[in-house]
């Protein structure tokens, strides 16, 4: 998720246990804390690959963040037997604290599509449950309130029920989103069978800042895929296309370890398209129909027509994520199923390919 909601989640989980002994500095202590993960953005690495699938890496491990909280508790209690010794601090409480407020940074972000290494070193696929988008107001919102709340009023009987409330709120909403996935992913399956269309792997993820509206993406066993759009207030079949993946492309990087890791990282989710003279591998996961996120330019082809496998970079060949009559489309979508969304002109647009209509 986006820092600032990670911020508040931190400043009200830290409020709500330790606020009563800090005050209104518990919220900034907890904001800072919340946002600590993420510092793993300051490494750099030689190429976009690496730079997105070690992010979320050690940073977001339970197992190191546990250790972190362990430290930080002792610390402070060492410090508060010193110096504040009528304050109230304990280690348990302590550990508490910052171990929520740690934590459940990286569960946070298993709750979006991205990917999360919950359980570094070992060596799972990174956690994708797509249960939010990046950015959801729904879920920032109340705990941005209350925080702000808590802040004016200090920390005291009323603001700790607020954050309370909000924390449940917002946890609450959570799971309404991975409710949200399931039964779109069911909408599309049901399409599907009827039609007869035999896939091996659904899988739905949210679009634009909402979890109403949902991209669903169904994989054959013939190496096609089925993108389509479901919202949670339906009445009729998702529109749908089919595309290929062009598996066969993949074999210029049979060698490649940066293309081992990206499967692995993306759980698979990806093309492969020829443009021109380069050879362009997509996650599928993040974006609109077309208009992917994350795309990476890993091989070109030389004057005598062989390919050769390059440092990736990324491509610069798609249009603009957030266009605007592009949002007014899909937000449009959440309660009106027509006209359907122009999934055929965005693949043509953004990915310059054409697709093939649902049945």
């Amino acid at each position: 998720m986006d820092s600032i909601t990670q911020a508040v989640l931190g400043a009200a989980l830290q409020g709500t246990v330790l606020g009563r002994i800090q005050g209104r500095r518990s919220l900034i202590y907890g904001a800072a804390l919340g946002t600590v993960p993420d510092l793993d953005v300051v490494i750099r690495y030689a190429d976009p690959v690496s730079q997105m699938t070690y992010h979320r890496g050690f940073s977001h491990s339970l197992f190191v963040l546990t250790g972190l909280a362990l430290l930080l508790a002792w610390l402070v209690n060492w410090l508060a037997r010193k110096r504040w010794p009528d304050k109230g601090y304990t280690f348990s409480r302590l550990f508490l604290a910052f171990w929520l407020v740690l934590v459940t940074h990286p569960i946070l972000d298993a709750f979006t599509v991205y990917g999360t290494q919950l359980f570094w070193p070992l060596p799972f696929t990174p956690l994708s449950w797509a249960a939010v988008f990046i950015i959801d107001p729904v879920y920032t919102v109340p705990l941005l309130a209350a925080v702000i709340y808590a802040a004016f009023k200090g920390l005291q009987g009323m603001a700790i029920r607020w954050l309370g409330l909000a924390l449940l709120f917002s946890t609450a909403y959570l799971g309404f989103g991975l409710a949200g996935r399931m039964a779109a992913e069911q909408r599309l399956q049901t399409a599907l069978d009827a039609q007869g269309i035999v896939v091996s792997e659904v899988r739905a993820v949210p679009m634009a800042f909402n979890s109403l509206v949902w991209r669903v993406l169904a994989k054959t066993p013939d190496g096609y895929y089925y993108e389509g759009i479901s919202s949670a207030f339906d009445r009729e079949p998702p529109e749908m296309q089919r595309l290929p993946l062009n598996l066969e492309a993949a074999e210029v990087l049979s060698g490649s370890a940066l293309l081992q890791r990206l499967r692995w990282f993306t759980d698979g989710w990806l093309r492969y398209d020829e443009v021109g003279d380069a050879l362009v591998v997509t996650d599928l996961r993040m974006g609109i129909p077309g208009n992917y996120t994350f795309r990476f330019n890993m091989a070109h082809r030389d004057s005598q027509g062989h390919w050769i496998v390059d440092r990736p970079s990324l491509w610069q060949g798609g249009g603009v994520m957030f266009n605007r009559d592009d949002l007014a489309l899909i937000w449009r979508r959440i309660l009106d199923q027509q006209p359907p969304l122009p999934l055929a002109a965005w693949t043509s647009r953004y990915l310059g390919q054409a697709s093939e209509p649902g049945h």
